[in-house]
This record gives C-alpha cells, structure tokens and sequence, in this order.
C-alpha cells in the first residue's frame, strides 16, 4: 500500500485548507485512514481517524470543532478540512493506513499503523 499525502501550504491564521491523501497499490476492503501531525520538537499527534467501510470517525481534542474528516470510497481517498487554522497547527501532516480493526482509543495511535505517507506541510501564520 502506498499513501500520497497532498494539499499543505500556507495560510493566514482563521484561514481554511483541505488535505487529501490516497491509498494504493493493495487490496482495500475493511480498513482506516488517519491523520497525524508533528511540529518541530514536538510527538507525533493524532489528528483524526476514518473507517473507510462504515461510518467510525474519531478526532483529536485539539482539532475537534474546527477540522472535518471524510472519504471517498471509490477513490480511496481520505480529505482533512481544516477550518479555522491556528499557529498551533502548524505541523507536518501525515496520513496512515491500516488493516486492523481499531476503536477510539486504538486509532490514536501511530503504531497501530502500518503504511504512512510521505507529509505534508502546514504553516499558519500569525
């Protein structure tokens, strides 16, 4: 399985961005996306999970309100709508796949995945 993160850039502060991210190369049936991020310094984070067979969606405490999750089946292909964009998320970003069957607390973790992109850059001004 190969992702193909895509859709940082810059922005002011209050502004808006969507992420995509792409799964190929495998044989997609039960499986969950995520989003992670890192700042300089900083632990990975968990930013936000989505079962691509069914309707399971997790958050993150700090992005919950403000970032929208979603998917495109057919395209196999998961969307960040970040809203709202603060400095304090400013990060590289990077999606993550797997086959398990994960729940709440199991999808926030980035060792439960094995297949990740290659980042994607954020930076909000102030």
């Amino acid at each position: 399985v190969q992702l193909q993160a895509s859709g940082g850039g810059l922005v002011q502060g209050g502004g808006s961005l969507k992420l995509s991210c792409q799964a190929s190369g495998g044989a997609f049936t039960n499986y969950i996306m995520a989003w992670f991020r890192q700042a300089p310094g900083k632990e990975r984070e968990f930013v936000a999970a989505i079962k691509m067979s069914g309707g399971s969606i997790y958050y993150g405490n700090s992005v919950k309100g403000r970032f929208t999750i979603s998917k495109d089946r057919a395209k196999n292909t998961m969307y960040l709508q970040m809203n709202n964009l603060e400095s304090e998320d400013t990060a590289e970003y990077y999606c993550a796949w797997t086959g398990r069957g994960l729940i709440s607390t199991t999808a926030r973790l980035p060792e439960m995945y094995e297949r990740w992109g290659q980042g994607t850059l954020v930076t909000v001004s102030s």
